[in-house]
């Protein structure tokens, strides 16, 4: 018999320090494909205190300022004080950028005229999940987290609460009742970066008053559990204090630890390679799910070989709330889960990603794997 439980999810913003490396890496992206849209990308960076190392593979016909990208990301996310080590005009760029393997190449690149048939850029297993507990069915507590940090950003970069600094991140946990329902909202932890005048009594009146009424909406609570800086002071943050990676936050970028994940990074890819569209068709296909009614929770494992168009699987769990054969007959019969076809169903091969770093890659309007479908 099923009983009451807990699930928390994390978010952060887009100044933790390995969301910057993320964005960083999304904007080079964007800026080949916008010259080069059969660019093969695939782009790694670390920031630390006034480094940034831009490295991987990239093959392409464009032509662009990679410096110049770099900073402009970083300025935009809001490391702009020239006081801090690491800031857009004083960070040291290295690049370490080669070409793709040929054998790789080779192996996603068949010779044929269909485009639909270009292998798999890697093997591995890509998750998609849809929950019919909030509109743009995500899991509650990674949508109210994605909420908060959104919503710290907002007010930063508004000038509603300029005490705030770029590096923040935000916890929340639900309770949900034995039909796996969500029902309140039972913990909130949040920390942010902030200027060293303000004391830790007005950031938690920030918080308690401004930020989370109109970041939780309807699960606010008076009997909430609300943390704020429970460490203390939150000075120093972003690459100056701690190393950022690209590729290190592929939970929060996804459902918050609720439904699995494959252990592939998106950020820096370009869309051959199925751990990013892969993962975004998995998704619209659990979405699909969802909306048709064949479950109220649906989550879509693809797998994929290396070099081979077909995936070696492709399975759904209803989590007992819809019958899997059904779902699996009707994504068969709707869904071509090759990576060429994919790339061609979403048009992938545009710059796109930059939107797609920050605050989750689901749940986003306007983006493809997003959008209204018809009949549903």
């Amino acid at each position: 018999m099923s009983t009451n439980y807990r699930l928390s999810s994390e978010s952060v913003t887009e100044g933790h320090p390995d969301k910057v490396a993320d964005f960083i890496a999304d904007s080079l992206l964007d800026a080949y494909l916008a010259e080069d849209p059969t660019a093969r990308v695939a782009i790694e960076v670390l920031v630390k205190d006034a480094h940034c190392i831009v490295a991987g593979e990239v093959t392409t016909v464009a032509h662009i300022d990679i410096s110049s990208v770099v900073r402009t990301a970083i300025g935009e996310i809001g490391y702009t004080d020239p006081t801090g080590a690491f800031h857009a005009d004083g960070v040291n760029l290295t690049t370490l950028l080669s070409r793709q393997a040929p054998e790789i190449a080779a192996g996603v690149t068949h010779a044929t005229d269909d485009p639909e048939q270009q292998g798999a850029g890697d093997q591995g297993m890509m998750y998609g999940y849809a929950t019919a507990e909030t509109e743009v069915l995500l899991p509650l507590p990674i949508y109210l987290a994605h909420q908060i940090t959104r919503q710290l950003a907002q007010d930063r970069k508004g000038g509603h609460a300029p005490f705030l600094r770029p590096d923040a991140k935000a916890q929340v946990t639900v309770a949900y009742d034995g039909q796996h329902r969500p029902v309140a909202v039972t913990d909130v932890l949040i920390s942010t970066q902030h200027t060293p005048s303000v004391s830790q009594a007005q950031l938690a009146a920030y918080v308690r008053e401004e930020l989370l009424p109109r970041a939780l909406g309807q699960w606010l609570a008076p009997e909430l559990n609300v943390l704020v800086n429970p460490s203390g002071s939150f000075v120093e943050g972003g690459p100056s204090a701690d190393c950022g990676v690209t590729g290190r936050k592929i939970i929060v970028d996804t459902y918050g630890g609720i439904g699995r994940h494959g252990g592939g990074a998106f950020s820096g890819k370009d869309p051959s390679k199925v751990d990013r569209s892969g993962a975004y068709f998995a998704r619209l296909a659990a979405r699909t799910v969802v909306l048709a009614g064949l479950a109220r929770r649906a989550e879509v494992q693809v797998a994929y070989a290396i070099g081979h168009a077909q995936p070696v699987s492709v399975h759904v769990e209803t989590f007992g709330t819809g019958d899997g054969e059904v779902a699996s007959a009707f994504l068969r019969q709707h869904f071509d889960f090759r990576p060429g076809a994919i790339v061609e169903r979403l048009e992938l091969r545009r710059p796109i990603y930059r939107q797609t770093t920050n605050y989750g890659h689901f749940g986003k309007p306007g983006i493809p794997w997003e959008l209204p479908l018809e009949g549903f």
